[in-house]
Parts: structure tokens; C-alpha cells; sequence
């Protein structure tokens, strides 16, 4: 299977920078897993990296849209599939960085969304218990032990995907190897990054600030030259709160508030999907400098298996 690095996580934890520091390091392209980056143009309401930054390592799925376009999860699939392939053929690490849960999970589970077999999530978090106390080798054992076929198809590193099995085959009773989600195409690591929770709203409040001052609003004002409201692109944070007040400068105020109310909501629900939904190893670069070192070992061990 081809292994593909996934770096998850909250906006602004500093999700950019460790893809780009883990590219360098290990001979790795960056995969845009966002939703909003995609757009031409809109450059500063989606947090991209700088040109500067890009230069750094290689970037894809950025800038590939119109903003009239409707760019959906069988899209990102479809071009992450592609761009994984190739980037592996050029002897190189697929690195996916970004917030958007649904994307991530339809690339690694499928489009059915690894539903297609029922799951129980008490079942589901004994077995990710067994992995932290254990070890991934313990719980891949459990596995080999019940269904031989599907453990020979999942690496041992593979917590996510081993407990999935195993979860299937307890609330079914039937070997995980013959049901319909059974399939996987990638080895796939989650790295997900968090801080303090004061400290996160406080740095995403002062990245909505970084936006404004930029020159935020002469993007919306732009998007709403090209159609406003009725385009695809215009439902982004920092985009819909400010696009019906772009000719009210005195309501600006109010709409910035929104946004940093918005994109703290969706930190909090970015968190709970990545905690709900994988097995990610959670760190805290933003307090622990330090837990680099972890990272680079764990990546480094991960790729040696």
C-alpha cells in the first residue's frame, strides 16, 4: 500500500508549517486537503501558504478552481488518488495538509464513507485502548488471530484501519475481509496538531486580525464583482459574513467579530472530527516546540515498516 501522510488538526496550529518542515525533510509534496484553497484568487480569507512558503516545498491542489465552480469531495478524491500515485512514482512522500475532515475520510474509507458496515462506537474506543496500553502490534495481533486475510492487507502501523476491522467483526460477527469496506489503498499516518484552547482562539482572533489588515476586504470586494453570494466559493469564513456588508464599511466591525466567532466553531468541530473520526498522535508545537523530535521519529519509523 502507498503510504500517505495526513497532517490534520484546528485552524491556525500551525498545520503549514509542519507540512512544509516535513516535506523538506522527508523528500515529501504537499497535498491541499481544504476545501476553500482550491479557489483562484482568494488567497487570504483561505489562509494559503505564501507564495514564499510554497516555494519551500511542492504544493498541489491549490489554485485550481474558479470561483464559479463547485468543487466537490468525489473531485478531491478523484485528483488527491491521481496526485498521490504520482508523487509516489517520483520516489517522493504524499503529505495532505488541511482541515477538512470529510475529504480526508472519503479518500482513505471511500465515498460511502467506510458506513457500509455497521459500527459501534464503544466497540470502536475499547479497541483504541487496547492500541494506547498495548501497542499497534498487540491489536494488530487481535486481528491476525480472527481474520488473517484482512490483517495480511493492513499494516501494523495502521491503528486506524485495524481497529475499524476489528470493530466490524465484533458487532457483526463476520470476518472483516468479506464485507464491503474491507478495502484499503493506503497506509495512511495522521498527524494532528492542537494547543491550549485559550491559546488557539487567541491566535485565531489575531489571524483574523493578519486577514483584515492584508487586505481582506479588497478580496471580497473582488468575489463580489464575480457574482457575491450565489458563487460556490463565496460560502467560506470570511467570505459570507463579510460579502453583505462589502459597501458598509461601519458594519465591518460587527462582520469581523463574526468571522472569529465562525472560524472558532469550526476549530471546535475540527477537533472533535479528528478525535472522533482517527487515531491521529496529537501534539502541541505551538507550546512544545520540542515534540518535533517525536514527530520526526515517529514519521521515520512509520516509513521504515
Amino acid at each position: 500500500m502507498e503510504k500517505v501522510l495526513a497532517i490534520v488538526g484546528p485552524t491556525a496550529a500551525g498545520k503549514t508549517a509542519l507540512a512544509i518542515a516535513l516535506a523538506q525533510k522527508f523528500n515529501g509534496e504537499i497535498i491541499s486537503g481544504d476545501s476553500m484553497q482550491v479557489y483562484r484568487h482568494l488567497d487570504i480569507g483561505t489562509a494559503k501558504a505564501t507564495p514564499a512558503e510554497q516555494a519551500q516545498a511542492t504544493h498541489h491542489l491549490v489554485d485550481v478552481c474558479d470561483v464559479d465552480e463547485q468543487f466537490t469531495v468525489a473531485k478531491f478524491v478523484a485528483a488527491a488518488q491521481r496526485l498521490i500515485t504520482e508523487i509516489r512514482d517520483r520516489g517522493h512522500l504524499p503529505i495532505i495538509a488541511g482541515g477538512t475532515g470529510f475529504y480526508l475520510q472519503a479518500l482513505f474509507d471511500g465515498l460511502r464513507l467506510g458506513s457500509s458496515a455497521p459500527g459501534d462506537p464503544a466497540v470502536r474506543e475499547t479497541f483504541r485502548a487496547i492500541a494506547a496500553e498495548e501497542g499497534p502490534q498487540a491489536l494488530w495481533q487481535r486481528l491476525a488471530d480472527q481474520d488473517p486475510l484482512a490483517a495480511s492487507k493492513i499494516p501494523v502501523t495502521n491503528v486506524r484501519r485495524t481497529v475499524r476491522a476489528l470493530e466490524v467483526i465484533t458487532v457483526t460477527g463476520r470476518p472483516f475481509s468479506h464485507q464491503a469496506d474491507s478495502g484499503a489503498q493506503y497506509d495512511e499516518l495522521y498527524l494532528a496538531l492542537n494547543t491550549d484552547r485559550t491559546l488557539l482562539y487567541d491566535r485565531i482572533n489575531q489571524r483574523v486580525d493578519l486577514m483584515m489588515t492584508a487586505g481582506l476586504t479588497d478580496e471580497v470586494a473582488w468575489l463580489a464583482a464575480q457574482g457575491g453570494t450565489a458563487l460556490p466559493a463565496a460560502t467560506g469564513i470570511g467570505y459570507r459574513e463579510l460579502l453583505p456588508v462589502i459597501d458598509q464599511p461601519d458594519a465591518w466591525p460587527a462582520a469581523v467579530d463574526q468571522i472569529k466567532q465562525d472560524s472558532r466553531h469550526y476549530a471546535k468541530r475540527q477537533l472533535t472530527w479528528f478525535r472522533n473520526q482517527t487515531t491521529a498522535t496529537w501534539y502541541d508545537l505551538v507550546q512544545h516546540p520540542e515534540q518535533r523530535a517525536a514527530i520526526d521519529d515517529q514519521v521515520g519509523q512509520w516509513l521504515r515498516s
